[in-house]
């Protein structure tokens, strides 16, 4: 009986050997993918991740930032939509963080093309994301730089509306919705 008994505990331990390296194969199949698709991204060309999609959203983040980098917003926005919920806190900061970024580029190209009435629900999308990010991490310095960025842009886009709508008239100065904006650095 003993025998049997350590015959069995054997074979149970020999299974689990096997499991354990098979997922350990499995998550060193996923890395090396993952690692291809970024140096994909890093020589400019796209790259599938359909594969590793549902259990690496860190991967998902890299390919909405290569996608922002190439001016494929609709692109960058769906994988960050994908992955808002995903990860801890601090991920959620930078993906809500990102969302803004993306918004506020957009939103600067259409100022620059003159199209401010696209501009603007993009402008306010930017600081409703950075507001968000603030909410999750209230030290987070770049999303508050950029949230006063937004601030003062939509202001900007304001007056130039106004001077273009016909006879000069008495504009009062247009102040944005924070009290108290940081000052910038010492």
């Amino acid at each position: 009986m003993l025998r049997t008994l350590r015959h069995s505990l054997i074979w149970v331990m020999l299974g689990i050997a096997l499991s354990m390296t098979c997922v350990f194969l499995s998550r060193s199949w996923q890395i090396h993918a993952a690692n291809a698709a970024i140096q994909t991204w890093l020589s400019g060309k796209d790259a599938e991740i359909e594969n590793i999609r549902t259990t690496q959203f860190e991967l998902q983040f890299a390919q909405a930032y290569y996608f922002q980098q190439h001016k494929r917003f609709d692109e960058a926005l769906a994988s960050l939509n994908q992955i808002m919920a995903a990860g801890d806190s601090n991920f959620q900061t930078k993906v809500r963080y990102n969302l803004g970024n993306i918004y506020l580029q957009q939103a600067v190209s259409y100022v620059e093309n003159q199209e401010l009435s696209r501009a603007i629900p993009l402008v306010e999308l930017a600081k409703h994301s950075y507001r968000q990010a603030l909410t999750l991490d209230s030290q987070y310095w770049d999303a508050k730089y950029n949230l006063e960025v937004a601030m003062r842009l939509l202001p900007e886009m304001e007056r130039v509306n106004l001077e273009h709508e016909g006879p000069k008239q008495e504009q009062a100065e247009l102040w944005t919705t924070v009290p108290g904006f940081p000052r910038g650095l010492p």
